[in-house]
């Protein structure tokens, strides 16, 4: 049995960690120390003087344990250590505690690919990060999609190169073709090293190299390779002036980071500043911040964000001094090079630290609106459970789109709490039959929709397949119809002979086409069109209808392309994907000379001619 007392008298005087729990064993609180004896009897000492969450905490201490460590600096990297393993409720945390999101660059493979990650290991690999979401990284990797072209495919290389033709990314000028064997391995790592560069920054230093690249290659009349670094080049230059100098004299590298509290939260926000230039920003959310003042926040964000972080820069441009005066220490440690905290208190770098605080006050005050719509979502949902008399936790919702009664399409949209989930959304084209009857193509796609989530259910029930991974369940708490009382009824009966008990509403509209309410079997059922119920009926009739027009049209146009162009004799596969590359559309190809025809790649005299003859002579 652990005896306080007795315990707290046997701590040692030495640096370590201190690792609380509470009665069922779960770590609740990890700290360092520079004596154990001291820091960890303060806790159940003068707890007048404490704040009212350590109070808390302590209240909740059942035992306590200590790792002995032989320095203070040792009890800092185990202690970030341990916060990120156990994430205990009275620490400072950053919202969400995943791996954060890298950018990897596989150097140490001899054809390097690019990827995002979320595993950091000790490979060979470059790591880029870490970012706080997958935006930034996103919008990276399309740049240098954009820019470099290098390969998304899954072939591999060597031993894939000259197998097969080229994919669709080579004819829409997306990638660089290593497949085809006209890149040399050295000319293909190349193309990585410059992304490596890029991604760190450093353009100027970049520019220079493919500028030299080109002079080169235009001395050895390589006019093609010549051509590409040019546009490339343009890229680069084009991508750094649209990004902010904040620097002109001092090209330098730092990050700046700057706190604002919100009651028992804090947002961060931090600006990434290379060559001078603010390469990128992340804002961040610290939960269970009351009683903490502002420097105890950010020594703490500090050590969490820069623990798993592969690049530091040497400057890094605080808004309050750190209350642990090792952290610089630990930092300088860490990358083998002197880093410096600033607290800037005049100048130009106080007006950076300045507008980088109003960011993230901005961040804190869009998160007290978010706040008050989720409150008014939530209130909205209520009243609407209260109205119907069910769950409406999760909701499906159906729409069917024709035209003149062909091409019919389903499409199944969901609302989780009130906002629509993305991930769940799903389409169907229709495929008993043909012509128009609404019912008929309903009944299907409620088939087909509940046939895959039965289907799924067994598989789990097996343990062939993981809940997570299935992509129709959970089952709906109830099921919204854009239709009225003749689309419920043929939406109850499928539901009937499939044995399932799901309740079903019609979203019926007026007779100028907008939402008017729900109806059920029993009747339509009167909602005032003022209330938060009508505004969230209407969003999701809104939704839905948006989402089958979008797919019709989606299948419309892409089978209009492909039966256009297969009529035309002599043009395969290859050229119409060259064709379409090139002219974009369908419409500019038929408006389009022999001359510019033939000079699409792939494309000769015959192949022109027998182009324009059959949209001018048809």
């Amino acid at each position: 049995m652990f005896d306080l007392k007795e315990e707290l008298k046997n701590l040692p005087e030495n640096p370590g960690v201190y690792i609380m729990h509470d009665r069922d064993g779960t770590v609740i609180y990890v700290g360092k120390a520079k004596i154990l004896k001291n820091r960890v009897r303060q806790y159940f000492q003068n707890n007048a003087n404490h704040t009212p969450k350590v109070r808390a905490m302590v209240a909740k201490i059942a035992y306590f344990e200590y790792i002995v460590t032989d320095s203070e600096m040792e009890a800092l990297v185990l202690e970030c250590n341990l916060i990120k393993k156990y994430m205990p409720h009275y620490n400072i945390l950053l919202k969400d505690d995943k791996q954060y999101p890298y950018i990897k660059v596989t150097m140490n493979e001899e054809y390097p690919r690019i990827f995002m990650t979320r595993n950091l290991k000790n490979d060979g690999a470059k790591y880029f990060g870490p970012y706080m979401g997958t935006s930034t990284i996103k919008n990276t990797l399309e740049i240098i999609q954009n820019i470099f072209l290098p390969p998304t495919c899954n072939r591999k290389f060597p031993q894939d190169i000259n197998k097969g033709r080229p994919c669709l990314n080579y004819h829409i000028k997306k990638c660089f073709a290593p497949c085809m064997g006209t890149v040399s391995k050295e000319e293909y790592r190349a193309v990585f090293y410059d992304i490596c560069a890029f991604i760190e920054g450093n353009h100027s230093e970049l520019l220079k190299e493919l500028e030299q690249q080109m002079k080169e290659a235009s001395a050895q009349m390589e006019f093609e390779r010549a051509a590409r670094l040019r546009d490339r080049i343009q890229s680069i230059r084009a991508i750094s002036e649209k990004q902010k100098i904040v620097d002109s004299d001092h090209q330098t590298d730092m990050d700046i980071i700057a706190i604002h509290c919100l009651e028992t939260k804090a947002f961060v926000e931090v600006f990434f500043i290379r060559g001078g230039k603010v390469v990128g920003r992340e804002n961040f959310r610290l939960d269970n911040t009351a009683d903490l003042t502002e420097p105890e926040l950010l020594t703490d964000f500090v050590k969490q964000f820069y623990m798993n972080a592969v690049y530091i820069p040497k400057d890094i441009l605080l808004e309050y001094a750190l209350n642990d005066a090792l952290v610089e220490a630990w930092l300088t440690q860490k990358c083998g090079r002197k880093i410096h905290l600033r607290v800037p208190a005049r100048g130009e770098k106080k007006r950076m630290v300045e507008m980088v605080h109003k960011n993230a006050e901005i961040a804190a005050n869009n998160y007290k609106i978010e706040l008050l719509k989720n409150e008014e979502q939530n209130k909205s949902l209520e009243q609407l459970e209260k109205l119907l008399g069910i769950p409406v936790r999760r909701i499906e919702a159906y729409d069917i789109s024709n035209i003149a009664g062909s091409e019919n399409v389903g499409s199944m949209v969901v609302f989780q709490n009130g906002k629509p989930l993305r991930q769940a959304y799903r389409k169907f084209k229709i495929k008993s039959f043909e012509g128009a009857d609404d019912y008929a193509a309903m009944r299907e796609v409620l088939y087909r929709r509940f046939r895959h989530a039965l289907e799924e259910e067994d598989a789990v029930a097996r343990g062939e397949l993981d809940p997570e991974q299935a992509k129709f369940l959970p089952h709906p708490d109830c099921i919204f119809i854009d239709g009225g009382k003749g689309h419920v009824a043929a939406a109850e009966e499928m539901l009937e002979q499939m044995e399932l008990d799901i309740p079903v509403f019609g979203m019926v509209k007026d007779d100028k086409h907008r939402t008017r309410g729900l109806l059920n079997a029993a009747g339509e059922i009167g909602i005032s069109m003022h209330s938060g119920v009508f505004h969230l009926i209407t969003r999701i009739q809104d939704e839905v209808h948006r989402t089958a027009i979008s797919y019709h049209r989606k299948l419309h146009r892409k089978e209009g392309i492909k039966s256009e162009l297969e009529q035309i004799r002599g043009i395969g596969q290859k050229r119409r994907g060259a064709l379409l590359a090139e002219l974009k559309s369908v419409e500019r190809i038929r408006e389009a000379t022999i001359d510019e025809l033939k000079n699409v790649k792939g494309m000769d005299q015959k192949a022109a001619e027998a182009v324009y003859q059959y949209f001018h002579h048809q």
